[in-house]
């Protein structure tokens, strides 16, 4: 005997009702996949090579780009052994394999089906821009010899370039804005865009160039001096200069050089510093003093000569031969000018200083926001010690510790007089080696920059396909509820027949 219509239409609307309830499920399941698997990580390696050093980091961020720049953190950085790419000259090849083993370690930490997807970058800075200005060929065959190594690792390379100085100070103005969160942060839930009124400043002291690097108050007049980038779907606008031989090492170079070219005799040149602690005697060779294309060389000068340099502790004579390697003059009278005729506003805002601002600073315990009338006195009873209780109170650090007095007063002289900070700004630097613990330098506002050249996941994609998935899940709810509603209307009406 069949069955009567009411069975199979009960029958129909629980099959309906399991169909629906399984599909729903099936809904759920994906989108729980969606929501709690991590999203895929990219990869990306920027070597920094220096005028002294040259370090790798690597950076990751997820696949899934917050507003068309990747979110990016810092998961690893490795110390090059040896000096400088630039230093290379006699043997270029060295400098390729010198990368070697820290190209080792971040492709051990980055997982190897990805490798051939991490874009990876050689920037060089000051260090080879002077190489470059002495001789173009050597420069040329260094960049050749590191390129060749990171060709042959199974990177995607985009390549080794000398970065021009603008570049190094914008990109570091990114990063440190980056780490303070004043480009993007995370509030109530979702991502926003910081007021401009908190962007910070940027002053970076590196070996062989000095970068300052912030938002003006008013329009910036000279277009040679502005950077403009698009961030987090923003667009910036700073002033930033690089100086070419300003760096710490540079000019510790050229003061030396400096001194010595007045103090010749026949077989030795004696050198009283300033800047070095009485008591302090060297000596050395005087020819690797005029190899940088930052030193003026006289056609009297013998270079075949040894150098006696003497310390005298004598702050004031350090101050007024540091301030000698600065034209200040072509800037006088002038409000809008720094030194050397370049065009400068007035520094407006929060700074952060790293690099050599923050080892000089640190050494000296003088990073901790201190006024200005205290830093100056700890500079200059520093620079007044005898050498001999200079060297009792630091043992280990002989490498740099004649270099500290002259270093602290570079810098007092170069924020104070050639920034033009003054002791009411003076409150706004930070001493910082890193924030949010990230190093701060070039490399990281580079890699968030390149981040924005590489193709977004489709991330409105999926949204539209997260929404699509939740509206078909309410739909097969609402049909699942309305079949078994169904079914439970028919079974009763069965029952009361």
């Amino acid at each position: 005997m069949g069955r009567s219509w009411k069975e199979r239409v009960f029958i129909a609307l629980l099959g309906i009702a399991a169909a629906s309830g399984l599909t729903m499920l099936i809904l759920i399941l994906v989108k729980a996949t969606d929501v709690f698997l991590p999203a895929d990580t990219k990869f990306g390696i920027v070597f920094d090579a220096g005028s002294s050093h040259t370090s790798l980091f690597v950076y990751q961020w997820p696949a899934n780009k917050e507003k068309d720049t990747g979110v990016v953190s810092q998961a690893l950085t490795c110390q090059i052994e040896g000096p400088g790419i630039a230093s290379y000259t006699s043997d270029p090849t060295q400098a390729g394999e010198s990368l070697k083993s820290c190209l080792e370690e971040a492709l051990a930490l980055i997982p190897q089906t990805q490798h051939q997807e991490t874009p990876t970058f050689l920037g060089a800075t000051a260090g080879m821009r002077l190489l470059s200005r002495k001789n173009s060929s050597q420069a040329r065959d260094i960049l050749a010899a590191v390129s060749q190594t990171l060709s042959n690792s199974p990177v995607d390379f985009w390549g080794a370039k000398i970065l021009a100085g603008q570049d190094e100070g914008a990109f570091g103005w990114i990063t440190i804005n980056y780490v303070l969160g004043m480009l993007l942060k995370y509030s109530s839930g979702q991502w926003i865009l910081p007021e401009e009124r908190t962007l910070v400043g940027a002053l970076d002291l590196g070996g062989a160039s000095t970068q300052i690097s912030f938002v003006p108050q008013g329009p910036i007049l000279d277009q040679s001096t502005q950077a403009t980038f698009r961030l987090y779907g923003a667009n910036y606008s700073i002033y930033t200069h690089s100086y070419l031989c300003f760096g710490r090492d540079q000019v510790l170079t050229r003061l030396l050089a400096q001194l010595a070219q007045v103090r010749l005799n026949s077989s030795v040149a004696l050198v009283r510093h300033p800047c070095y602690h009485s008591g302090y005697q060297a000596t050395l060779p005087l020819a690797p003093l005029h190899e940088s294309p930052c030193v003026h060389t006289t056609d009297s000068l013998n270079l075949t000569q040894n150098l006696t340099v003497e310390g005298i502790g004598n702050p004031g004579e350090c101050v007024a031969a540091l301030r000698s390697l600065f034209n200040f003059s072509s800037c006088k009278d002038q409000e809008d000018c720094a030194f050397n005729g370049v065009y400068q506003p007035p520094v407006h805002g929060q700074f952060y200083a790293f690099s050599n601002f923050y080892y000089t600073f640190n050494f000296l315990n003088l990073t901790s926001r201190q006024p200005l009338h205290i830093v100056n006195d700890t500079v200059w009873k520093f620079c007044q010690k005898p050498w001999k209780l200079v060297e009792a109170s630091y043992p280990g650090q002989e490498r740099w510790l004649r270099d500290y007095c002259a270093s602290g007063m570079y810098i007092l002289v170069l924020l104070l007089e050639g920034y033009k900070f003054s002791e009411e700004t003076w409150p706004s630097i930070q001493f910082q080696k890193q924030a949010g613990g990230v190093d701060i330098g070039w490399t990281l506002g580079y890699m968030l920059n390149l981040t924005g050249m590489i193709p977004a996941e489709a991330l409105t994609q999926w949204r539209a396909q997260s929404y699509s998935i939740w509206m078909a899940g309410v739909v097969f709810a609402v049909l699942t509820l309305v079949a078994i509603l169904g079914a439970a209307a028919v079974q009763l009406f069965w029952t009361q027949d």
